[in-house]
């Protein structure tokens, strides 16, 4: 087998793989899942969630309560 043969057939193969995988996308079946898929960024989700929670967290040595607001508590020690 010489190499263009082997391109031929290669080329044939990949063909008949694209034909197969856009067969596949358009059929009648897939059609609800892709519809489906192309509305989620629309959807709106009830709970937001806020993977960052290190800058809602307190992070207080002296343990006292309430919320680290800087105006209001900036860790003066003598007042």
């Amino acid at each position: 087998m010489d190499t263009g043969t082997f391109r031929g057939i290669l080329t044939l193969v990949l063909i008949v793989a694209f034909l197969g995988i856009t067969w596949w996308a358009y059929s009648r079946r897939r059609k609800p899942d892709f519809d489906e898929a192309a509305n989620l960024p629309f959807a709106d989700d009830d709970e937001h969630i806020n993977r960052d929670n290190s800058a809602s967290r307190r992070h207080d040595k002296g343990g006292a309560t309430g919320t680290a607001d800087s105006r209001n508590n900036r860790g003066d020690k003598n007042t």
